[in-house]
């Protein structure tokens, strides 16, 4: 049973988290263990991931972020490469490539679903090309059978940021499969799909990826008897590489292989919502959702809709704070990465993004989490219609 927040009747926020009395338990074992951290709970959490998802290796991170600066070093992409990924995702998908010293390359999104286009990706590769990272956006899979064949005919790596869409599925693979890339990155922060405070995961089917990243989340370190130069005793260890401490706890683990439990109910639930918006919203030519209809395979990590402000005669702003006046929070997802002042200022960004832009003049993210209930997601509509009618 859920531990239901009781403020959730008076505030619902965009996302939030849904903590039950397993949960609790799974970190409080933990907390009264041997080990807090580098113990035993990360293997168990990483081998539980890779067979939810149904890919051959899992490693588990601090963050998301981490995922996705330690898959492109494992890949060997750093200075003087380019990776070709969308401007409309949160500031880490791009500000990883920073990270490894490579330079990111937008390619502006589609209009129906909002993920990167892969029509236009061509046009942006150059012999500094190394990479592709695709963003499944809200949940919503990008064509990767199309942006695999490109990456092949340009001997191109495939990251997924999956972030977004743990328990979608893309034909008749789950993403983070890894069917169609080298690796999958997830996120769990509070407001995705499971939670363990913050962490991640990478996903790969690669025995060689595997074993590098291994390396790089414990700062290039190696107690591997297969891998040493030399072998002196049992306490003995080699820094092969430069590395880094983003390496997940025991607590966190634990907390994931509870909630990796939940995953089908979580994602079940995310769905009846959106239909239930998509139902309120059809017909509606002032509040649109970006996509209707693919309950089946998207995962919804967001609900959003599409609003003509200039129509009702507001500003995004105005309905926001009205909708918080009753007890509605929302989010804006997300401001395109090319029009933030430091890669105007410190990144050479190239390309007409204008779907970019008109989508996000008019987005609003809207309340999506497994604790609605259906009356909250009544409240959500009447609130939202009553306002921007």
């Amino acid at each position: 049973m859920s531990i239901k927040n009781s403020t959730l009747k008076t505030f619902l926020p965009y996302g939030k988290q849904t903590i039950d009395q397993d949960d609790v338990d799974a970190v409080v074992n933990v907390l009264t263990s041997d080990y807090l951290t580098q113990g035993p709970m990360i293997g168990q959490f990483e081998d539980a991931f890779k067979e939810t998802v149904g890919a051959k290796f899992a490693v588990a991170v601090s963050n998301g972020t981490a995922a996705l600066q330690l898959s492109l070093l494992a890949l060997g992409i750093g200075p003087g490469d380019e990776v070709i990924t969308t401007p409309n995702s949160f500031l880490a998908t791009s500000n990883s490539i920073l990270y490894v010293g490579a330079t990111p390359v937008f390619v502006d999104i589609e209009l129906d679903q909002f993920g990167i286009d892969p029509e236009k990706i061509e046009a942006a590769i150059t012999t500094n090309t190394k990479a592709i990272i695709p963003v499944h956006f809200a949940g919503f899979p990008v064509n990767l059978e199309k942006i695999q064949q490109i990456a092949k005919k340009h001997n191109l790596k495939v990251i997924e940021d999956s972030c977004h869409a743990l328990g979608a599925s893309y034909r008749k693979s789950l993403i983070g499969s890894c069917n169609y890339s080298d690796c999958s990155t997830f996120s769990f922060h509070p407001v995705k799909h499971i939670a363990t405070g913050e962490g991640g995961m990478i996903t790969t089917n690669s025995s060689d990826m595997y074993q590098k990243l291994l390396m790089l989340r414990t700062h290039g370190v190696t107690k591997d008897s297969n891998q040493l130069t030399q072998n002196p005793g049992p306490w003995y260890y080699e820094m092969q590489t430069l590395g880094f401490n983003y390496r997940m706890t025991d607590i966190q683990a634990a907390l994931g292989c509870s909630q990796l439990k939940k995953l089908d109910g979580f994602v079940t639930r995310r769905r009846e919502i959106a239909k239930q918006y998509d139902l309120a919203f059809s017909g509606s030519d002032l509040i649109k959702p970006i996509k209707e209809q693919v309950h089946h395979w998207c995962s919804y990590h967001l609900y959003v809709v599409q609003i003509d402000f200039e129509r009702i005669g507001k500003t995004r702003s105005d309905v926001m704070h009205q909708l918080k006046e009753k007890g509605v929070g929302t989010q804006v997802h997300y401001i395109p990465i090319v029009d933030q002042p430091y890669y105007i200022d410190h990144v050479k960004v190239n390309g007409n993004f204008d779907h970019c832009r008109t989508y996000y003049k008019q987005a609003l993210s809207l309340p999506m989490f497994p604790l609605m209930d259906d009356g909250d997601v009544e409240i959500v509509v009447n609130a939202i219609k009553e306002i921007c009618k």
